[in-house]
């Protein structure tokens, strides 16, 4: 298990980018099943870098017959981004008025990427969870989204305080998504992105390949 590191950490912003230039899609044209909670009037919730899609394909493929993924939210604009960070650290600051702004940003960065590295506006990332044959969402631990607040942690992915079945179905979703080349970030189980900055930090790698990206 790699250790715990936030995407506020200096050493993500330290990896460089080497745009690969590869395009957006919709995973809407690929047969995932989709959630509707993150919808956007353009539909950029639904995309993902080529190389991103390809790897969700081989994830789903690893899952047992009856287990499917719920797509959730692929790219994120940087100003929504942007938004979400920020509403996130004046919520934080409200309920610790003492806490300095280094710790707030900190603090934020377990839930929200700082923008400035942020994997789902680089298109690198996406939110999933697990449905059964008939769709509907099976048992991780906590609903997706759910702040550390609001889970009393148990939106880390490898909360002590889970159910043997709720943990036996994070088990699945993350052998599949690390199977097919993945990285997840440890204070939210259903966050996963790869050849983004935090990725290529966690595999040793010199750079990454996806950098920020607007949708077309």
């Amino acid at each position: 298990m790699n250790p715990l590191v936030l995407m506020s950490d200096p050493q993500v912003a330290a990896i460089p980018v080497r745009e690969c230039g590869e395009p957006l899609v919709d995973v809407r044209d690929h047969g995932f099943r989709v959630d509707p909670r993150r919808h956007d009037p353009l539909g950029a919730f639904t995309h993902v870098r080529e190389g991103v899609l390809a790897r969700l394909k081989d994830a789903r493929s690893l899952l047992p017959a009856g287990t499917d993924l719920l797509f959730i939210e692929g790219y994120r604009p940087l100003a929504l981004q942007q938004r979400y960070f920020t509403a996130y650290r004046n919520e934080l600051a409200a309920a610790h008025p003492d806490s300095a702004a280094e710790r707030l940003h900190q603090a934020a960065s377990r839930y929200v990427s700082p923008p400035e590295i942020a994997p789902h506006s680089a298109g690198a990332a996406v939110d999933v969870t697990l449905v059964d044959q008939d769709g509907h969402e099976l048992d991780l631990g906590t609903c997706v989204n759910a702040t550390p607040e609001e889970s009393d942690g148990a939106c880390f992915t490898h909360a002590p305080t889970l159910s043997d079945h709720a943990r036996h179905h994070r088990t699945l979703l993350l052998n599949a998504m690390q199977g097919a080349g993945f990285t997840n970030y440890a204070t939210e189980f259903w966050h996963f992105s790869v050849a983004d900055r935090y990725d290529a930090l966690m595999r040793q790698e010199p750079h990454a390949r996806y950098g920020p990206i607007e949708l077309p």
